[in-house]
């Protein structure tokens, strides 16, 4: 099966469960405990794991923390947007923006370290 159609049907069927959950459960946050269902990674990370290897799928898993360290920040701004504004579509907004921007900036910092840690690492072998 075609990469992109695996993809697609994965997310989708995820996307689709986590609604029908939502309509279904007497607790409408259940359905959103399963809005939150890692989907995309999982394929991602499965798809790359076997086309390239189980290193560049970690790689993947590793960008997939900083993307889901994103999703608590919006998560988190979304939902207090909600609550202060009363409005879904803006909140959302703002919500994928803070999440674009906390996962760079969880990303930058790692690197940042990495390389302190690298530098101060070779300072000591010498």
């Amino acid at each position: 099966m075609d990469e992109l159609a695996l993809r697609f049907l994965f997310g989708g069927a995820a996307v689709a469960l986590s609604y029908v959950i939502s309509v279904l459960a007497p607790w409408k946050e259940l359905g959103g405990i399963f809005a939150a269902f890692p989907a995309v990674m999982a394929v991602a990370v499965m798809m790359t794991g076997r086309k390239d290897g189980s290193k560049t799928a970690a790689q993947i898993a590793e960008g997939a923390v900083y993307g889901m360290l994103g999703c608590a920040v919006c998560v988190f701004s979304t939902f207090t947007m909600m609550r202060v504004f009363h409005t879904w579509w803006p909140s959302i907004g703002v919500g994928l923006l803070c999440w674009y921007l906390s996962a760079i900036l969880v990303f930058k910092l790692v690197e940042r370290l990495r390389t302190s840690l690298d530098q101060s690492g070779r300072r000591r072998a010498q």
